[in-house]
């Protein structure tokens, strides 16, 4: 069906349902550590437009974090049902890492995140604050045991291959791989960005509907401050993870700078634009800078790297998307650090909450993090291909025996349900942003003393909207 094999669609299927899921954890992520920073300072200044703004976000964390499990428990029984093979040879490193996740992050967030979301009249404030700082961690750890487990895929090592499968004989080098601490700085920072657009966006959406008030300008003005700092920082961290992709995955880097040939002894161009044509082997149609990929990728004015063509054909990733996904990556970035330092000049002037030309392009922002970690994560993970475990196991070698009718069929089924499921909870999502902070708003769980109104799901500390 489709015309693709079992494989494509094995491969289509996880992406689709990982790009749901990186989405909502992401902004978990961020909006957990800005909830901390919000209670940390209501406590340190007693003004109540942080604790407003606090139980406002808190609500949209709540449902953001159920959405963030609900699309994670999918992702586990993959490697299981379509992967099948990948899991029997590689089960033994990539099993333990998922478990630890479990075992220190999850159950971190779970046994703090009820008296977080629900525990603001019911406990202390020190024990309150504790809890949300407790649920932030529980956020970064589950990333880092996540992103240990996929950057050991790319850059494996601490292992040997014992009759056919892959035995551990070193978990610190099996975690600590080349490529771990590069990937983990880069997402984490991703997903601070992504949250403080998505908040900045929130505050400028208001702004220019003329909702002007304390709360929505203190979220406006936090959130410009945080990506004038982070927005920067992601660029050298960037810069650095492209230097280890350099030495590591040559032909991922090869592929997203779309070369085929490099001289050495010349300076290698940066191409801005182009279209790669994988069949003839070239780049039509680009608009080159001379010698600066050399000095981005090497630090040296005419630095070499290979070209696509110094790798088989059999062991090039798919070069467009690469190529395309990584230039979306960059020019978003390059749009948030436009915006951090407008921010800046303006809040220098005395407007930063004023300017329609301004808010609305802060407001148009509001997704480009979350476009950016998408595009970034198709960039690493299709550039990794043909393997899934680079150098060592590929993709074609993992994939379970099921019939393309069978993959087809369930990746419609997939595609259904998750747009409705996700559609109708980042809708509801948005209407909570929309409606805004108000002053004097309270945890909604608290809301009289009526039992049979205590909550008991994450999801209970959103409003229902019946009431809204």
């Amino acid at each position: 069906m489709f015309g693709l094999t079992a494989l494509e669609l094995a491969r289509i299927q996880f992406g689709f349902t990982i790009s749901f899921h990186i989405i909502y954890p992401a902004i978990t992520i961020g909006l957990a550590s800005y909830l901390a920073v919000l209670e940390g300072m209501w406590l340190w200044k007693k003004d109540a437009v942080y604790r407003d703004l606090y139980h406002f976000w808190s609500r949209i964390f709540a449902v953001n974090f159920a959405m963030g499990v609900v699309s994670g428990l999918v992702m586990a029984y993959q490697f299981g049902t379509n992967w099948s093979y990948f899991s029997a040879f590689a089960g033994s490193i990539t099993g333990p890492l998922l478990a630890y996740e479990v075992l220190t992050a999850f159950f971190l967030e779970a046994g703090f995140l009820g008296v977080m979301l629900f525990g603001w009249h019911r406990v202390g404030p020190g024990l309150h604050f504790f809890s949300t700082v407790m649920v932030a961690i529980g956020t970064v750890i589950s990333a880092t045991w996540i992103l240990a487990s996929n950057s050991w895929m790319h850059t494996p090592q601490g292992f040997e291959i014992v009759e056919g499968v892959v035995v551990p004989v070193d978990w610190l080098a099996v975690i600590f791989n080349p490529s771990f601490p590069y990937r983990l700085a880069h997402m984490l920072t991703a997903a601070y960005l992504a949250t403080a657009l998505f908040v900045g966006a929130s505050g400028a959406w208001h702004l220019l509907r003329g909702n002007d008030n304390p709360m929505v300008r203190r979220m406006l003005s936090m959130a410009m401050w945080m990506l004038l700092a982070v927005a920067p920082l992601q660029v050298l961290i960037g810069d650095q993870h492209g230097l280890n992709t350099l030495e590591h995955q040559p032909a991922k880097v090869a592929a997203m700078e779309g070369h085929w040939e490099n001289t050495p002894g010349q300076g290698v161009p940066l191409i801005l634009v182009g279209w790669p044509d994988q069949q003839a082997e070239v780049t039509r149609w680009k608009v080159e800078i001379p010698n600066l990929s050399s000095l981005i990728l090497t630090h040296s004015w005419d630095g070499h790297y290979p070209g696509l063509k110094e790798f088989a054909p059999e062991d090039r990733p798919p070069v467009v998307v690469v190529f395309w996904t990584f230039r979306t990556m960059v020019g978003l970035g390059m749009l948030m650090v436009t915006l951090g330092l407008w921010a800046a000049w303006r809040r220098w002037r005395g407007r930063l909450y004023e300017g329609r030309w301004f808010l609305r392009f802060a407001a148009l922002m509001g997704p480009s993090g979350l476009i950016a970690i998408l595009a970034g994560w198709y960039t690493t993970e299709i550039g990794r291909q043909p393997w899934i475990i680079h150098g060592v196991m590929r993709t074609s070698e993992a994939v379970s025996d099921h019939s393309a009718l069978t993959m087809s069929v369930t990746l419609v089924t997939f595609v259904v349900a998750y747009l409705i499921v996700f559609g109708i909870g980042t809708s509801y999502m948005l209407k909570l942003v929309g409606k805004g902070p108000e002053a004097g708003e309270d945890e909604p769980a608290t809301a009289g003393d009526d039992p049979a109104r205590r909550p008991a799901r994450p999801l209970s500390a959103a409003p229902d909207p019946k009431e809204g």
